[in-house]
């Protein structure tokens, strides 16, 4: 068999390949349904796509005057070795990971504890740690200061942040003051009802 026997073997088979490509791809474009915009009936179990993901509500502070007095602060020392693993909590220890914790409660934030370089995330939100700052910070750094240097998981029971701070507070040599308790919002006072219509005394009759 010569070459030109082969050629048009080549060919041949080369057309055939072609010709079935076209058919597939047209019979694609032909057939081809799209996906109704609603289910013709709903399935059990499946989850109800929403147009937006809820916004988390936001987390309500306590009232410190009031959760500070029953705190356990034995529960929350024991809560903070798992803060001894970057921080030293002792008067005059030496910075770690992070940087020694004495005396935190109130204390300025991002300011010189030892020579800590702090991320700049932290120095650029400023203000004290404050029992709400902690409280809030605590739950989830990362979430609350992002580019914080601090990668812990944080803390989502708030009766452990709660038991945590009122313990750190204890570390200092002049604890810092608890607030008074908040002043109960007073009872709405239900509207007064509307008294009866006062009755006109009866006509007098003219005289004759």
């Amino acid at each position: 068999m010569d070459s030109w026997e082969w050629n048009k073997i080549a060919g041949a088979v080369l057309g055939t390949l072609i010709f079935v490509m076209v058919i597939r791809i047209g019979s694609e474009a032909l057939f081809d349904v799209a996906p109704p915009a609603k289910p013709g009936f709903p399935i059990a179990g499946a989850p109800a796509e929403t147009a937006a993901a809820a916004a988390p509500a936001e987390e309500a502070m306590p009232d410190w005057g009031t959760v500070l007095a029953s705190a356990d602060t034995s529960k929350g020392q024991t809560i903070s070795h798992k803060c001894e693993q970057c921080h030293d909590l002792s008067k005059g220890g030496p910075n770690k990971i992070g940087p020694n914790l004495w005396a935190i409660v109130d204390s300025p934030r991002g300011e010189d504890r030892g020579g800590f370089d702090f991320s700049s995330a932290m120095k650029a939100k400023g203000g004290n740690w404050t029992y709400d700052e902690l409280f809030k910070f605590l739950k989830l750094p990362g979430a609350y200061i992002p580019g914080t240097k601090m990668t812990f998981a944080g803390l989502p029971s708030a009766q452990d942040r709660i038991d945590l701070i009122a313990y750190l507070r204890t570390l200092a040599d002049s604890p810092a003051p608890i607030p008074p308790p908040q002043k109960a919002a007073p009872a709405a006072t239900p509207p007064a009802a509307n008294p009866p219509p006062a009755q006109s005394p009866p006509a007098t009759p003219p005289k004759t």
